[in-house]
């Protein structure tokens, strides 16, 4: 083996080889040594090179102090291009088409009640406004309009200054471009993320349009008080004359009204009004805009407005039968129509007294509960929502806690668990139930009051609103899964038409996730419908400008579908029944003759409180509540929110006649007859303010059938298609008949 070894080592392919493996051996040591020479040579000229601008004393903390702010700037930029993406994601390439519908509405008898959208084609020029009242909404709104980005940091700064002095809000910050992102994108919800989103969507707007066009956007859409969008609308409203008219004294009321229309509006508060305008014209005057001689005369005969003080607008209702018609011109149902005229499901004496309620109520235990904004959707079975109050004063806020606020429903939430309980099939009225301890982890949920109950009906446990039971029940409907049996809860939730996140915590049966005003109405609804789900709507018909019919709710809306098991929606109704007659809910009585269904809600730190209940005929949710979130002083559902609930559903209930629950077995002679298909007697006293006589829905109908063939053979004898001016739309007054409070009061 040796000897072949060395044969090997001797032969030439052998010695070649050897040869250039040295070689490449070599190359690889010089390649290193020539890199690495290069590298330190390279490096000492870079040293070399940067020993130039060493520097010492003040210039190094300059050096650093700019080294410092460039990484501030980058890591800034790259925060705000983050907080920018909401922002950005708000715009849709229509954005600025978003309000281009002009929507006249009517209450379900037919008596106008207000007006949403812009008719651009009846749009009046800023050229054509009065130069006094331009320079009037710039020196009190935004001196600096012309000068800024679309945020003013002076004018910010300043407001943040005065404001620290004063220990509260005295000067807005806001830029007219500001205020324009927020009318024209966001809701007037005070939080940090609507205000980093509003700074954004300015700059935007800055950018995508010119500043005169910003202007006149934000005069035309600009709220006003009074139901009134824009300065034109606001003029017609106040003054009975076009924009185009308005002297400088009218111009700095008009003007005043910017800042607080539920303060200012001249029909609310006319001395207020008053010295706001001559706020206004110091302001002109300060801003260079006009002399003190040049203002004089109108601040000596100050503006005299309309007589305007009986008129209401049902704001909230209208904005939100306003969205709806948007959503349903967006899906197109409504074709390329853009004039509309809306027939509401909107009763406007029932709004009117949920308004003076909720008023009463707020004034009367407000200070002494610690609170401040309440809320209250009144709605049919069917969905056709009757009155909406979203907070005290639609002029100070016009966020719509009743259909954009999301907060804890409490143990009004309970009926869902119970509800999904019946469905396993484990669980009836009468089953017994332990009120005792029970922990998911190391949540141990206690009731109201400390206690347990002990053994007890199913309906007694819902009827004592019993926390302990909620959970348990949510356990047992998982197979003693609770995370199965929660899912299974928010299943039925999402049956009924509840869209709100519902996130899964071990405190979601007992109300700890948040819903809203409306959708927790209309998923009430079932309870009393036989368990088809409802969608809230305002819309009964709509028309186009020739008069002509293009979308009727019980024709072009699809059919309530049956979401939930008969019979158990059924046996869900007696235990809720209990709750008014024997538990927590007893406030809310309507008195003998009236079925009532309900549940009460308060949350943990009596944050909210909540009553929710039905009749055979009508119903919905009140809430009560702070904005801020804190904490009222012990209010529970039972007192005030059912109080309330009864005073507007009291009303209500006159002079009708009384429908059944359906399925619900009833001791009352008039539902019983209603329930057999028999004529029930109208509920004449209820110990509300007397309502005015109103034509029942069936009479309406026939009304509106009378219209329809009047229409038909005024058509055919003109050979157009016009619509007859004389013909009797529903709610119309008829003869025989006047028109009271928006109603139809039978002579």
């Amino acid at each position: 083996m040796q000897g072949l070894f060395e044969r090997l080592r001797s032969s030439p392919l052998y010695k070649r080889l050897a040869r250039r493996l040295l070689a490449f051996d070599a190359l690889i040591d010089s390649s290193m040594f020539d890199s690495s020479r290069r590298t330190r040579e390279t490096y000492e000229n870079f040293s070399a090179f940067m020993r130039r601008f060493n520097v010492s004393g003040l210039s190094r903390v300059g050096a650093d102090l700019a080294c410092e702010a460039l990484t501030l700037s980058l890591g800034g930029a790259i925060v705000a291009l983050m907080l920018a993406a909401p922002a950005f994601n708000i715009i849709t390439d229509d954005w600025l088409k978003k309000q281009d519908l002009s929507v006249t509405f009517f209450d379900r008898y037919g008596a106008p009640v207000g007006q949403r959208g812009i008719k651009h084609s009846d749009a009046i020029p800023l050229d054509q406004y009065p130069d006094h009242l331009v320079k009037a909404v710039l020196a009190t709104e935004d001196r600096r309009f012309y000068e800024h980005f679309g945020i003013d940091v002076v004018g910010t700064t300043r407001a943040m200054s005065v404001n620290a002095r004063a220990s509260g809000v005295v000067q807005g910050g806001s830029s007219i471009t500001q205020q324009l992102a927020k009318n024209l994108f966001l809701s007037n919800e005070r939080t940090l993320t609507r205000k980093i989103n509003e700074a954004f969507l300015a700059i935007w707007l800055e950018q995508h349009l010119t500043k005169r066009e910003i202007l006149k956007l934000y005069l035309d859409r600009v709220y006003m008080g009074g139901g009134a969008f824009g300065v034109q609308a606001a003029a017609e409203f106040y003054f009975g004359k076009s924009v185009r008219d308005v002297s400088l004294a009218e111009a700095a009321m008009l003007a005043g009204v910017f800042k607080a229309p539920a303060k200012y509006a001249p029909h609310i508060n006319l001395p207020a009004a008053r010295a706001r305008a001559n706020d206004v014209l110091d302001n002109m005057v300060d801003a260079g805009f006009m002399t003190t001689g040049q203002v004089l005369a109108a601040q000596r005969s100050p503006a005299t407005p309309l007589d305007r003080e009986n008129d209401e607008s049902p704001d909230w209702y209208l904005d939100f039968a306003y969205k709806e018609v948007e959503k349903l011109a967006g899906a197109g149902k409504l074709g390329d129509n853009r004039v509309l005229t809306v027939r509401t499901a909107l009763d406007s004496s029932i709004q009117k007294r949920a308004d003076a309620v909720v008023e009463d109520e707020l004034r009367e235990n407000g200070r002494a509960y610690h609170v401040k904004q309440s809320a209250a959707v009144v709605m049919e079975p069917d969905g056709a929502v009757r009155a909406i109050v979203g907070g005290r004063d639609y002029g100070e806020s016009q966020f719509n806690r009743a259909t954009e606020a999301l907060r804890q429903p409490g143990s009004s939430f309970k009926p869902y668990v119970y509800l999904t309980a019946l469905m396993t099939g484990k669980f009836k009225p009468t089953t017994i139930v332990v009120d005792g301890p029970v922990c998911i982890g190391n949540w141990c949920p206690h009731n109201y009051r400390g206690s347990f109950a002990g053994a007890v009906p199913l309906a007694v446990a819902l009827a004592k609103s019993l926390n302990t039971v909620a959970v348990k029940l949510s356990i047992a409907i998982g197979n003693g899964n609770p995370k199965l049996g929660r899912a299974k809860i928010v299943d039925t939730c999402r049956r009924l038409g509840i869209t709100a996140p519902l996130e899964d915590t071990p405190s979601l049966p007992i109300g700890a996730d948040e819903v809203t005003v409306i959708e927790h109405a209309s998923a009430y609804a079932a309870f009393v419908n036989g368990g088809k789900k409802t969608t809230a709507y305002a819309a009964v018909e709509i028309r186009n400008g020739g008069g002509d019919v293009i979308y009727r709710h019980d024709r072009d809306a699809p059919p309530q579908p049956q979401v939930v098991p008969f019979d158990k929606v059924v046996e869900l109704g007696s235990m809720m029944k209990k709750v008014v007659e024997e538990g927590t809910g007893r406030r809310a009585q309507l008195g003998e003759g009236i079925d009532v269904i309900g549940k009460t809600g308060t949350t943990n730190g009596f944050k909210d409180a909540w009553f929710c209940g039905y009749s055979g005929n009508i119903g919905g949710c009140v809430w009560f509540g702070n904005d801020d979130n804190t904490s009222m002083n012990t209010m529970t559902g039972g007192t005030v929110p059912a109080q309330t609930w009864h005073e507007i559903m009291a009303y209500a209930h006159q002079g009708i006649q009384l429908a059944p629950i359906v399925g619900m077995k009833t001791s009352s002679p008039a539902a019983a007859a209603a329930a057999a298909g028999g004529a029930a007697p109208m509920v004449l006293e209820l110990g509300a303010p007397q309502r005015p006589a109103t034509l029942s829905r069936e009479a309406v109908e026939a009304l509106d059938s009378i219209e329809t063939k009047i229409r038909r053979a005024g058509d055919k004898r003109r050979g157009a298609g016009a619509p007859t001016t004389t013909a009797v739309t529903e709610g119309s007054t008829p003869r025989g008949a006047r028109s009271v409070g928006g109603a139809i009061e039978m002579q």
